[in-house]
This record gives C-alpha cells, sequence and structure tokens, in this order.
C-alpha cells in the first residue's frame, strides 16, 4: 500500500478529520479518527498508508514516526608519519655504577632503622565486633539496589501472508498477472510510476511507449478483486491475533473493510472483526483505567499523566474521581518549592492530559528561565490559564515549513 504524508486541517464532529498532502493543496480527503494515537493537533504532518480508489483515496493506517538515526563520527589515526624502528635498547655505561652502590647503602641504612624500630605489633588494631553467634560483623551497610523497571511488551504489528492475493492474482488471464502483482504490491501511484520509467526508457531507446491510458483502465477493472483479496489475508491474521495485535492494526483492517468486503465470507469475517475488536477495546480500556490509578497511588504523577492521554477506546474518559486526583497531584506538583526542570516535565504531560482545563497550579518559580518560558509559550494554546500566570497569551506554535521542489 502506498505511503504518504498529510497535514490534518480539521476535526469534525463526528470524529473524523480532514486531511491534504504536506506541502501540497492535492490531494486531500477524511480520516477516521479512530486511526489517531490520540493528542494530534491541526497542523500536524503525519505518515500514513492509503489505498487508491477511483473516486479518491482512503486512510487505512497511521504510521509511527521515527526519530532519524545519526551515525557515529569516527576519527582517522593519522600518526606522525614518521618510520620508527619497533623496538629500542639503551645499554647503561660504566659509570653509572657508583649511583648503584649508593642506593644499596641506602637500603641498609634503612633497614638498620627498621630494625631499632622493632617489629610491627599486629595485636595494637581494635578487635571487629562479633555478632551474637560468634561471627565477625562488618559496620558497613549492604547496599540495596534499586528494583528494575520492567518495561510493557510491545503490542504485536500484523504481518499477514499472502495467500488470497496470490490465488487471485493467479486467477488473472497470463497476460494481466504481471500487471496484477505490480498493482497488488504498490497499488495504482507506484503502477503509474513504473510505466513512466519504462516509457522513458522506451522512448530513450526508440522504441513506442507503453499505452498508459490502456492499463490504467485495466488497473481499475482488477484492482476491486485484488483489494478484496489483500484485505482477507489481512483480517484472516488479525482475527488470529486479536488477542495481542496492536489496536492500531486492528482498526485499519476493520475501517477497510467497508470498502474491501464485497463478498458474503468477508462481510462475515468483517464482522467477527468488529466483534472481537469491540471486546479488545473494552478490556484493554478497563486495564489502562487500572493502570492509571496504579500509578497514581504509586506517586508517579508524571507516568499517570501520560497514560491518562493515552486512552485505548476514543470517547470514553477516566471516572470523575480519578480526574480530580490527576488534577490535584499535578497542582500539587506545580507549585514554587518545585525544581524548574521538574516544573517543566509537569506541565508538559498535563498540556496532553484530560485534566489540562482542571489543573491550577499551586505556585511558579519566582524567577522562571528562558528555557522554562519557552516551554509555557509552546503549549500556551493547551493551557491558557497557567499560561496567564506567567503572562503569557495563548499563541499557536510555528509550523513546520517543508520546501517544495520545483512544479513540473
Amino acid at each position: 500500500m502506498p505511503r504518504i504524508e498529510i497535514e490534518l486541517t480539521s476535526t469534525r464532529d463526528d470524529g473524523t478529520w480532514t486531511w491534504r498532502a504536506a506541502g501540497a493543496k492535492l490531494p486531500k480527503g477524511s480520516l477516521d479518527g479512530a486511526l489517531l494515537n490520540g493528542g494530534e493537533s491541526v497542523g500536524d504532518v503525519l505518515k500514513v498508508e492509503t489505498e487508491q480508489f477511483v473516486d479518491g483515496i482512503t486512510v487505512t493506517s497511521v504510521l509511527t514516526t521515527r526519530a532519524p538515526r545519526s551515525a557515529p563520527e569516527l576519527l582517522e589515526m593519522l600518526g606522525s608519519g614518521k618510520e620508527t624502528p619497533l623496538v629500542t635498547s639503551t645499554l647503561a655505561s660504566k659509570k653509572g655504577r657508583r649511583g648503584d652502590n649508593d642506593r644499596r647503602d641506602d637500603n641498609r641504612r634503612n633497614k638498620k632503622d627498621g630494625d631499632r624500630r622493632g617489629p610491627r605489633n599486629r595485636t595494637d588494631r581494635k578487635p571487629r565486633r562479633e555478632n551474637k553467634d560468634g561471627d565477625r560483623k562488618d559496620s558497613r551497610k549492604p547496599r540495596q539496589d534499586r528494583p528494575q523497571r520492567t518495561a510493557p511488551p510491545r503490542a504485536k504489528r500484523l504481518r499477514p501472508r499472502h495467500t488470497h492475493r496470490d490465488a487471485a492474482v493467479a486467477a488473472l488471464p497470463e497476460e494481466l498477472q504481471l500487471l496484477g502483482r505490480q498493482l497488488s504490491r504498490n497499488g495504482v501511484p507506484g503502477l503509474r510510476t513504473e510505466i513512466a520509467k519504462q516509457n522513458a526508457a522506451a522512448e530513450a531507446a526508440g522504441e513506442p511507449a507503453v499505452p498508459e491510458a490502456l492499463l490504467l483502465k485495466l488497473a481499475e477493472r482488477i484492482q476491486p478483486s485484488l483489494r478484496t483479496a489483500d484485505w482477507q489475508d489481512r483480517a484472516e491474521a488479525a482475527l488470529k491475533g486479536v488477542a495481542d495485535l496492536d489496536l492500531r492494526d486492528l482498526r485499519s483492517v476493520v475501517v477497510a473493510a467497508e470498502t474491501a468486503a464485497k463478498t458474503d465470507d468477508t462481510r462475515e469475517l468483517a464482522e467477527q472483526l468488529r466483534t472481537e475488536l469491540t471486546g479488545r477495546v473494552d478490556r484493554e480500556h478497563a486495564k489502562w483505567q487500572a493502570e492509571v490509578a496504579s500509578t497514581l497511588a504509586d506517586g508517579r504523577m508524571v507516568r499517570a499523566l501520560r497514560l491518562s492521554s493515552r486512552p485505548p477506546k476514543a470517547g470514553a474518559p477516566l471516572p470523575g474521581d480519578l480526574l480530580e486526583k490527576l488534577a490535584q497531584g499535578a497542582a500539587e506538583g506545580l507549585s514554587s518549592d518545585t525544581g524548574q526542570d521538574r516544573w517543566g516535565t509537569v506541565l508538559d504531560a498535563v498540556a496532553l492530559s484530560p485534566v489540562r482545563g482542571r489543573v491550577v497550579p499551586a505556585g511558579i518559580p519566582a524567577e522562571p528561565n528562558k528555557e522554562l518560558l519557552e516551554l509555557v509559550t509552546r503549549l500556551s494554546m493547551q493551557v491558557p490559564a497557567i499560561a496567564a500566570l506567567f503572562g503569557i497569551a495563548p499563541t499557536a506554535p510555528p509550523r513546520n515549513k517543508r520546501r517544495r521542489g520545483p512544479r513540473s
């Protein structure tokens, strides 16, 4: 499935979002809010997987962004550039014998002085304390290791087989199987790119070009069956691993069923997936509430705030008493006695939490530094009441400007 970068442009009352291609006006469309992770805002740029249809583009899943990985810098060892022998030796001259005699005399004098001092009495040491059992007791306290925090296991990603897709390609006429394989791998945009490459190579070789319009028309004719077969592969894999698969993958399969499930078998499979997804989301939601409550009880306020901003079930908030505890704990963490680094960490967690409108800080730093003021300015749209305590008006963050290439 083709991957593109989109920019969120607005949100609707029914939970859907409108989007357009990042840095361009077209293409554009809408996507289901259930595909998002939560915490997105208008203007965010996301990388998504799409399906190309005759009537437009459908977003099937939202991919997670990864920070760019930079390779380590290596230092080249040049050396001095001179060729020297690997082993050198220097012989001492005979004139240095007197120094050796002097050292031996000094050693003899030191030995005599030691004899006059007498042997060292090891019984002068204080005896070690012994416990009741007669064992020697070491006064040093044993080191208490901190308990190891186990990271939560990552959810498995969907890795379907291509049984139905390969069967659908094999069922095509022989002259269309190559087109079907290309279409099933890269979709219509990839097919257009491949046709353009072949036409460029044909033009360079002086050969006739490939009829693009005819191939695209054939692709539109066979694409529905390939799309249904590909969805069936993904749906069967999702149903098999519904207990531990990532919820984003499950939701993407269920959303794609609206356009891909065309037969009775696929509709029945889609209904099973919806039922399993509903049960899975309910279980994850109950587990999420319990984890937020236990984390808050352990005193890990920042962790509890960050967990509260990632509900597995959209539109289902935390209970009122738990929200009140979160707001109260966050307000106590934002006091004038709190260090500015810690103050900024708690504020960053509050800005994305569902209690950001309820938190009233117990106090602010007397002389906030530059980093804290910049953070408050960046988060002023999410927490305008807290920003007002610093004398900062709500300010929209600057958008990331993408450089556009020259139009052809």
